[in-house]
């Protein structure tokens, strides 16, 4: 049985709490390009006669294993480590008007990667596309255990590899779960090898682009904010006013950052304070936004399966092509609601 049918959807109302989003002068004013932050730069990749990796683009040898990692997306567990190898981070809407992260790995492996924290339903909806990856995460509600035990995924949390997971001096919990990376894989000998997932990688579409220096994604309690840096040619991160940092140091960035317009509903999964945790629909079909090279383009985006990827394409119908490198995919909603 295909996993959305056995999700069932509640309508009856539920009280939330909304915390304010925090602001800062730190966020780059509309129309003013940021101050590029000073960074290491990352290791580059060898090239293999023109051979690139399906999530980035780049020049790669072999295609490795995946491994999809839940990461904490508020300021009490920032900032947030190996974030800066993902090939591509997913930014969801949690209870309350939340935000959480799914960061993919294929091509870079970070040593250490957290706070690692629980999985959510929607998860289980994106993660098939890539096959059957390793899925870290900590915890889930007991109904949940079920879905998951079915899903496309080979589990890797800290109740099935323990020895994966530590606590990090200076944090603490819930936001102080890190994990290694080659242990979190080596817990899932098998997971599935990096493969097409419907990205397209190249030039720029000739047509159609608005030039922006920033672009804000709201969510009811978080927003994001993408500025571009034409010294990093890179798209920097801020969240809820603030500059998003890495652990390892550095500002937050990546050449292409995708805006998904999805539907959003409540799930039948709540938390104890009755908050209801949404269901994102990253199949079917919608607009988005696709943010590079200092650009801002409308396309489309279209996922006819669970176990097949997503394609972006133009108004008119061609290949919505990424820059190379990390990609980043804020499932948003044109009209966010708190289930």
């Amino acid at each position: 049985m295909r996993l959305f049918r056995m999700i069932t959807v509640t309508l009856a109302g539920a009280a939330v709490l909304l915390p304010v989003a925090a602001c800062s002068s730190d966020e780059p004013a509309a129309g003013q390009a940021p101050e590029a932050s000073v960074t290491t730069p990352a290791e580059e990749e060898t090239p293999d006669a023109g051979k690139t990796h399906p999530f980035t683009g780049q020049p790669t040898e072999t295609l490795k294993p995946v491994l999809a990692v839940k990461i904490e997306n508020t300021a009490a567990g920032k900032p947030q480590l190996g974030l800066k190898s993902a090939d591509i981070v997913y930014v969801e809407q949690v209870e309350a008007g939340l935000t959480r992260l799914m960061a993919i790995f294929s091509s870079k492996l970070p040593a250490k990667v957290g706070p690692v924290r629980s999985a959510r339903i929607s998860d289980l909806h994106i993660v098939p596309q890539f096959g059957k990856p390793a899925f870290a995460y900590s915890g889930a509600q007991t109904k949940m255990l079920p879905f998951i035990a079915e899903a496309s995924l080979f589990d890797v949390s800290d109740s099935r590899a323990p020895g994966a997971y530590f606590r990090q001096p200076g944090r603490y919990a819930p936001y102080n779960l890190f994990a290694t990376s080659k242990q979190l894989l080596a817990g899932a000998p098998k997971a599935s090898k990096a493969k097409d997932i419907g990205f397209t990688f190249g030039d720029a579409p000739a047509e159609g682009g608005v030039d922006r220096t920033s672009y804000t994604v709201k969510w009811p309690a978080a927003r994001l904010t993408f500025a571009w840096s034409e010294a990093r040619k890179q798209w920097l991160i801020w969240q809820d006013g603030k500059k998003d940092m890495a652990a390892e140091g550095g500002q937050l960035g990546a050449p292409t950052i995708v805006i998904q317009y999805t539907k959003t509903e409540r799930s039948e999964f709540h938390d104890k304070n009755q908050s209801y945790t949404p269901l994102v629909h990253s199949v079917g079909k919608g607009s988005a936004i696709v943010l590079r090279d200092g650009k801002a383009y409308k396309a489309r985006w279209e996922r006819e399966s669970e176990e097949g990827g997503t394609t972006f394409t133009t108004e008119s119908g061609e290949p919505m092509n990424f820059a190379p490198g990390q990609v980043w995919v804020a499932l948003a909603s044109r009209k966010p609601v708190t289930p």
